[in-house]
C-alpha cells in the first residue's frame, strides 16, 4: 500500500508531465526565446538572454555532432523500457545546453523512453522534490517507470567528472570564477557528450 507521500509526489510528477514538452517543442521554445531577446523563466535579463543565445548554438552543434558507439546504441536500442525521461531545465542553464542534446540522443534509440522537458520555474513543486544538495541545480533528469510513475533513478545537473571538478574547485577557492566556468565549457567541448552517455547506460544498465 502506497504511503501518502508516495502519492502526493506522484501527483507532483504527474501534474510536472502535464505541463511537460517533447524535446522538438523545447528547441522551438529556446529557438523563439532567441529571436526576441529573452529566456524563459520567471527571471528575464539581459544575461540570462545572452545565456540562452550561447545554448542554443550549443544545443544546435550537440544536436548534430553528438556520436553514440555502435556497441552502446545496440545496448539501448534493443533493451526493453518502459520508462519516462523527465528533463527539469531552463533556456540559460549552461550545463543543460551541453547534456540535454546527449539526453536525447539516447532516448531517440529507444521507443519505450518517453523524453520531457519542465521548465524549472513553471514547476517549482516538482523541482523541490528533486533538489542537490539543497538546490535547484539543473538540468535534473528524473528516470520513472511509466506505467507506476515510480522514481527509478536521478542524474545531473552535471556529468560526473565535471560534478567532481566542480566540487574540487568549490572546495579550494570557494566560488565558481568566470574563469573556471570557461574551463568547464572547454571540458565540455573536449568530452562530446562521451561522459553522460557512460554515466546514463551504467544508470539504466
Amino acid at each position: 500500500m502506497e504511503t501518502l507521500k508516495n502519492t502526493i509526489i506522484k501527483q507532483i510528477i504527474q501534474d510536472g508531465l502535464d505541463n511537460s514538452m517533447s524535446y522538438v517543442e523545447y528547441r522551438e521554445l529556446v529557438m523563439t526565446k532567441v529571436e526576441n531577446n529573452s529566456n524563459t523563466g520567471h527571471e528575464v535579463t539581459e544575461a540570462l538572454a545572452n545565456y540562452t543565445m550561447l545554448n542554443n548554438k550549443r544545443m544546435k552543434r550537440w544536436d548534430k555532432t553528438i556520436k553514440i558507439g555502435e556497441g552502446v546504441a545496440d545496448a539501448i536500442k534493443y533493451k526493453k523500457f518502459n520508462q519516462t525521461w523527465i528533463v527539469i531545465t531552463e533556456s540559460w542553464c549552461g550545463d543543460a545546453g551541453h547534456v540535454m542534446p546527449v539526453i536525447n540522443k539516447i532516448a531517440e534509440l529507444n521507443e519505450g523512453i518517453n523524453f520531457r522537458v519542465v521548465l524549472r520555474d513553471d514547476n517549482e513543486a516538482l523541482m523541490d522534490q528533486f533538489l542537490t544538495n539543497g538546490s535547484k541545480s539543473i538540468a535534473k533528469l528524473i528516470i520513472l517507470d511509466t506505467a507506476t510513475k515510480d522514481v527509478i533513478a536521478t542524474y545531473g545537473p552535471r556529468p560526473s567528472t565535471a560534478t567532481l571538478l566542480v566540487n574540487d574547485y568549490k572546495a579550494k577557492y570557494g566560488i565558481l570564477t568566470p574563469e573556471f566556468k570557461e574551463e568547464l565549457q572547454q571540458w565540455y567541448n573536449k568530452d562530446k557528450g562521451q561522459t553522460v552517455i557512460a554515466d546514463l547506460v551504467s544508470l539504466i544498465s
